[in-house]
């Protein structure tokens, strides 16, 4: 692993574990302005519950940022104000796509009520297989949510899932979302394991779009599982701690801070997650 690449992940992780050296500098390294959090999802079964024990287990985790997905029926002002109870700054955010095409306004405004800098969604809502005419209906949705948050100040993206990968011309439908939609209203989040799962290799889609990537989400996928299916669904026990799983982590991280992505989010659907969010943070630490 090259120095600059080693000097972001001791600086990054030694933040995410709670190191009070650096924490005037929250998630950064002199060398690379990279930023780890949680997607607020991972402990979906918890917020349910109770969203302050949830917000108590990520502080307890050593995260200072976070991405939601979803307040849990409080309003975006009072979980914002939850979030900084527990020392968590929100700096993006996951609404469904319904919202996005009808009511986008809405959708930025809680996204400006919540603080966050990103706003975007996880899925668009289509029926299987996914079209060429359901992306170009995409577009059409993010481009116009791109113009309203640029004028609020918070970026619009979308979070590929897996069903984007068909084909579509010469490449994908992936391909067409990112070519469509216009790179200055609207950015990409990976899920590394939403890559490799149907089949590809987020290295080269890191290098074939450079600057349209602005977060990614850190999930490794359990080794034996068979790539290539495009459903956009897997067994949430596929989740494995990074390290663990079929990634090539290094590369995939250095790739990433070439192409320019700047917030990092470790997610974990495994119904295991509390104890396997450990062992992920053990291994980006252990990083040489």
């Amino acid at each position: 692993m090259n120095h600059m690449l080693c000097s972001w992940l001791v600086g990054v992780f030694a933040v995410v574990l709670g190191s009070s050296a650096v924490a005037q500098e929250v998630g950064t390294a002199a060398k690379f302005p990279g930023t780890v959090g949680l997607q607020l999802y991972s402990l979906r079964g918890i917020f349910t519950q109770s969203p302050a024990k949830g917000l108590k287990q990520t502080q307890d985790f050593g995260f200072r940022i976070v991405e939601t997905a979803g307040t849990y029926n409080l309003p975006p002002e009072r979980f914002k104000t939850m979030l900084a109870e527990h020392g968590l700054k929100p700096v993006s955010g996951h609404f469904p796509y319904d919202r996005w095409k009808t009511e986008p306004a809405k959708v930025i405004a809680e996204a400006k009520a919540l603080g966050l800098e990103y706003a975007g969604c996880a899925w668009i809502t289509h029926k299987a297989p996914f079209s060429e005419a359901a992306a170009r209906d995409a577009i059409a949705v993010f481009n116009r949510a791109g113009e309203l948050g640029a004028k609020e100040g918070i970026r619009v993206f979308y979070h590929a899932h897996g069903f984007e990968f068909h084909p579509h011309g010469d490449g994908t439908l992936l391909d067409l979302l990112i070519t469509g939609t216009d790179p200055k209203l609207v950015s990409f989040e990976m899920d590394v394991l939403w890559v490799v799962f149907p089949g590809h290799d987020p290295v080269k889609w890191l290098q074939k779009y450079p600057g349209r990537w602005a977060l990614m989400h850190l999930k490794d996928l359990r080794k034996g599982v068979a790539t290539g299916a495009l459903t956009g669904k897997t067994d949430v026990a596929n989740d494995v701690p990074l390290g663990t799983g079929q990634m090539d982590w290094p590369a995939i991280l250095k790739a990433a801070r070439e192409s320019g992505v700047k917030y990092y989010f470790i997610e974990d659907e495994s119904p295991s997650v509390v104890e396997q969010i450990p062992q992920t943070l053990r291994y980006l630490q252990s990083l040489k």
